[in-house]
């Protein structure tokens, strides 16, 4: 870990150097009382574990059943320039490594640490993650102030306004916020529980891309809407660029509230992707015509551009100050394969995140959350048939819905740094009651600064 460390510390200087070398034209256009450009960093260890665990069979993509590890390192530089007035440009280079479970990202519906897409292998290699500008449009209204954060310069916006992202960064920056359920860097862990595990969202392996987003706000209502690109083959690290012709829209309809004087926010999400992808059913008809053929058969269907579909409602409320509950609920189509994120194709999770305040520990949060991931017939009946998609395939299938509880305590170990302790318990993975339940402990940590 304190190779990681070091490799993490060279990044950090390059990233400064890089910002120090970009000419400073036009930065002082920006509001004098906020500053015209910002660093921040982050850095992030996480290490699971699961105990050995009884399954009546296992097949290709089947997690190991033996005990066994994994861990993620991840330190990323958050770059921000304000380069004209209302125009920011970000950059984030980041470097990440990890070995997930079994080897290979398989055997789960809802994978038990977020930043795994990130990792591809045990030394930390180098990328650049995000490179966008933000340009905003202010229609008054009256004006409120913008906290200085990851990707965000301190400032003062028009709470009507118009936001337009270009450039590349991850579809989940834009869409699907959630006050108590959004970072697997601070909160909870598990795919399930950050975002729709049914929102199949157009982006590399890594869960970014190329596009655009624009979010109008007004009054109380925010309407979003963006066209992301996807993967040249499902799932895959290189990007399609023909965002003509394959991509991933979404639009959101967002309105904040208040209940007995507490604020929520309701959340609506439509998305459709076009992409080169297969059919469940066209992959099942050739399994079942070509006895003995290669179970993985969607290579030999994916013909032709196919559209994929989903609906979601995301709900946040504060019970009081320092509580508050989520809520999230997506349904997909469930006839073709995945594109890019994972195995699902209903999902519902719900939970509960509580600051430490009334223990004399501000900065503490414990959470609870409850997930719920389902399949469609179609990719149920191409399982059955001893087929394998890109993360699950057991050779068999005894259906159930795959459930997942998490909890986690988060404690402040000094000013910008945590550890936490999570525990996952994992019913039927990857839809299949002949296996499991598996039980998940991590321990994480996590610094910013």
């Amino acid at each position: 870990m304190l190779h990681q460390c070091a490799i993490a510390l060279r990044g950090a200087q390059w990233a400064l150097s890089f910002l120090l070398a970009v000419p400073c034209v036009g930065w002082a256009q920006g509001k004098p009382e906020y500053p015209d450009w910002e660093v921040k960093y982050q850095s992030t260890y996480n290490w699971q574990m699961h105990p050995a665990y009884s399954a009546a069979y296992s097949g290709p993509n089947s997690m190991i059943t033996r005990a066994e590890k994994m861990h993620t390192f991840s330190a990323t530089a958050h770059i921000g320039a304000r380069v004209w007035r209302d125009g920011e440009v970000y950059f984030n280079p980041e470097i990440a490594s990890g070995v997930p479970f079994s080897e290979s990202l398989i055997g789960l519906g809802g994978f038990t640490n977020g930043e795994i897409t990130r990792a591809g292998g045990p030394t930390p290699k180098l990328y650049r993650q995000r490179l966008f500008l933000r340009q905003t449009w202010n229609r008054g209204g009256g004006s409120e102030k913008v906290e200085s954060d990851f990707n965000q310069l301190a400032g003062t916006a028009d709470k009507n306004r118009f936001v337009l992202t270009v450039g590349n960064f991850s579809t989940l920056d834009v869409f699907d916020d959630n006050a108590y359920a959004k970072d697997p860097r601070t909160q909870f862990m598990n795919w399930s529980n950050w975002t729709y595990s049914s929102y199949d969202y157009a982006a590399d392996a890594r869960g970014f891309g190329w596009g655009f987003a624009g979010e109008w706000f007004q009054e109380d209502w925010t309407i979003r809407f963006g066209r992301m690109s996807g993967p040249v083959i499902p799932n895959g690290l290189a990007v399609d660029l023909a965002l003509g012709k394959h991509y991933g829209d979404q639009i959101e309809v967002e309105h904040a509230h208040e209940l007995a004087g507490l604020p929520g926010r309701l959340r609506v999400l439509a998305w459709r992707n076009r992409a080169i992808v297969s059919s469940f059913k066209d992959a099942t008809n050739y399994l079942l015509a070509h006895p003995g053929a290669d179970p993985q058969t969607f290579f030999q269907v994916r013909t032709g551009e196919k559209i994929k579909y989903g609906l979601g409602l995301n709900i946040e409320q504060a019970i009081n100050a320092n509580a508050g509950v989520f809520f999230r609920g997506m349904k997909a189509d469930g006839r073709t394969e995945t594109y890019a994120f994972t195995e699902a194709d209903s999902s519902i999770s719900t939970g509960v995140l509580l600051k430490g305040t009334s223990w004399a520990r501000p900065q503490d949060a414990i959470g609870l959350a409850l997930a719920r991931n389902m399949l469609s017939v179609d990719r149920r009946r191409f399982l059955e048939a001893g087929g394998v998609s890109f993360f699950i395939g057991d050779g068999a299938l005894r259906y159930k819905p795959e459930t997942i509880l998490e909890v986690f305590y988060s404690a402040q170990l000094v000013k910008g740094a945590w550890v936490t302790l999570d525990y996952q318990r994992i019913q039927n993975p990857a839809y299949n009651a002949a296996r499991g339940p598996i039980n998940v402990f991590a321990v994480r940590l996590h610094a910013e600064f």
